[in-house]
Order: C-alpha cells, then sequence, then structure tokens
C-alpha cells in the first residue's frame, strides 16, 4: 500500500512536528504563532526525561524538575496554537501533497511539512531514505549497527527532502535541552520563512522576527501604514511573479502585521499579570504558600 492509498481519518497539518521536547515544542511555538496549524506529537523514549533535575537552563536559578519543565513546553507550546498529541508516530511517508505519518493509534495524519524533534530515536523516517543518505553504520563490538546521520540536515535544519527538517537529532546542539530549544526555535523560524517564501513573499520579507515592541517606542514615521507599504515595495525585486491583486495581499498582510507587533504599556502590563499567572499555575500550593509565610516573617 502506497501512502496515497491509507484509510481512515485524513487529519492534514501545515507543519507535524514529531518529538514534544525542548526542540520540538521551541519549534512548535514559532510556526503556530505565525499561524500554521501545527500537531506536536509526544510518545516516545525521552532524553529529558533521563535527566534528574535541569540546572543549566536560562531563566531559572536554582534549576527546575523536569516534570514542571515538560508541563511548562507543553502549555507554552498550546498557548501558542500547537496541539499536542500522546501517540507515538511510526513511520513518516512522502505523499503527492505531502507527507503521511503513521502513529501507533493507526490513524494516519496528513501535513505539508514534517519536523524530526527525537533525540535518541529516528527510525521513523526510514521509509524517506530512498537514497540510502540518512544513516550512518558504525561497527561496535563487531556488530554493524546504524544511526541517523545527525549531519544529514544543514545548520538551519532543512534536509535534501522538501519539507522535511530535522530539530533533533543534529550536532552538538542536541546535547543540552537550552541549544535543543534554540535550536528547534531556529529551524521554526525557518519553516515558516520558507512558507512566506512558498506564498510568494519576497526573498528580502521572507524571514520574520517574532518579538513585540513597546508603543511608545515607535515614532510617528514608522506608525503610518502607507510608510510600511513604501518600505515593502523597496523589498519587492522587479522580477517579481506575482500579479498585482497577489501582492498587494501580501503587502497589506506584511503592513498589519507590522503595525500588530506594537503594544501599549497597558497591553504589557496585562501580559506581564498573565504570564506570572501562567507559571504560578504549575507550581506547588505548598511552597506558594510557604514562600509567602517566609516573606512575611522577614518584613515582620
Amino acid at each position: 500500500m502506497t501512502a496515497d492509498e491509507t484509510d481512515g481519518p485524513d487529519d492534514r497539518w501545515d507543519v507535524a512536528i514529531v518529538g514534544g521536547g525542548p526542540a520540538g515544542c521551541s519549534t512548535g511555538v514559532f510556526t503556530a504563532r505565525y499561524g500554521l496549524e501545527t500537531v506536536v506529537f509526544d510518545r516516545g523514549r525521552s532524553s529529558l526525561r533521563q535527566c534528574a533535575h535541569l540546572e543549566n537552563y536560562l531563566g531559572f536559578p536554582a534549576g527546575i524538575d523536569v516534570e514542571t519543565f515538560y508541563a511548562l513546553a507543553h502549555d507554552h507550546a498550546e498557548e501558542a496554537g500547537c496541539q499536542v498529541v500522546e501517540d507515538l508516530v511510526e513511520s513518516v511517508e512522502r505523499a503527492d501533497d505531502g507527507f503521511v505519518l503513521e502513529t501507533q493509534s493507526g490513524e494516519p495524519v496528513r501535513a505539508n511539512r514534517v519536523v524530526a524533534a527525537t533525540r535518541y530515536d529516528a527510525d521513523y523516517l526510514r521509509p524517506l531514505d530512498a537514497d540510502d543518505e540518512m544513516y550512518e553504520r558504525h561497527v561496535h563490538d563487531g556488530d554493524e549497527e546504524e544511526y541517523f546521520d545527525r549531519a544529514y540536515a544543514d545548520g538551519d535544519g532543512r534536509t535534501p527532502i522538501d519539507g522535511l527538517y530535522v530539530a533533533s537529532p543534529v550536532e552538538e546542539a542536541s546535547r543540552q535541552a537550552i541549544t535543543a530549544a534554540g535550536h528547534g526555535a531556529l529551524v521554526g523560524k525557518h519553516v515558516v520563512g520558507d512558507v512566506r517564501r512558498e506564498r510568494g513573499y519576497p526573498e528580502g520579507l521572507a524571514g520574520r522576527v517574532d518579538w513585540l515592541r513597546r508603543e511608545a517606542a515607535r515614532d510617528d514615521e514608522w506608525g503610518d501604514p502607507d510608510r510600511w507599504r513604501e518600505y515593502f515595495e523597496n523589498h519587492v525585486p522587479d522580477d517579481h511573479d506575482l500579479d498585482e491583486d497577489e501582492l498587494a495581499e501580501l503587502r497589506e498582510q506584511e503592513v498589519e502585521d507590522r503595525l500588530d507587533r506594537y503594544v501599549t504599556d497597558e497591553a504589557i502590563e496585562d501580559r506581564r499579570r498573565r504570564a506570572h499567572d501562567r507559571i504560578l499555575e504549575h507550581l506547588d500550593d505548598d511552597r506558594i504558600r510557604a514562600y509567602l509565610d517566609k516573606t512575611d516573617d522577614d518584613s515582620a
């Protein structure tokens, strides 16, 4: 049976990510925040769960227990718009219109793009290895073993297979949670950039920076939509192949995106409170009470 002859549910996603650790969730945050329908599969052997306590992830001065970190990562991915699914991906195959992922639950899932984000196991990618270039052979104690080639993807996560990206396993980035998350973010940005190129964005505007700015820091010039329209036009090459209506639609989308990146001081304060509340949801209530009691005692 070929990938295009599968029966059963036919869920289609813009991006399917295999692996729900730091690399996979970080990739998903960037793709989902851009508006790409993103699913994250998280079930299998986890490298991070072998860690006793995560002590070198920036932002946690005393470290963070792995279970709380995982819960925060999944919560963040879901908040960004990802669907996190507890299912094991057993294989990925090419289809005429993207990829088909066969899951342990037996339901095939279709996706336009696939991101591999599993440090320990990449056997599910074997159906894609038609050219026998994805795995390396090593002899260990007289036995020949095959391992995924950690240099198969380039530094941006792209592979020779169009639409397939690797956030993990890769060279050095896979070995620490914080570098895995950083590389996952990089791959997510490049997925978004490739989608934008496919939609017709010119090269100078295809890459997108996902961050917010203070409204008070914006001068009048860049608060004018016409100034952003001019900026867009200045980055469109003369040899583009878009018709005028397509170009105008992309331009207005870009203008709206640029203007939406500025937030007021009131909105910033609302986001701060909500951010703190979401973190508190993942902390032990007894520890919070004990900390408040200690604070009260110290101030008495």
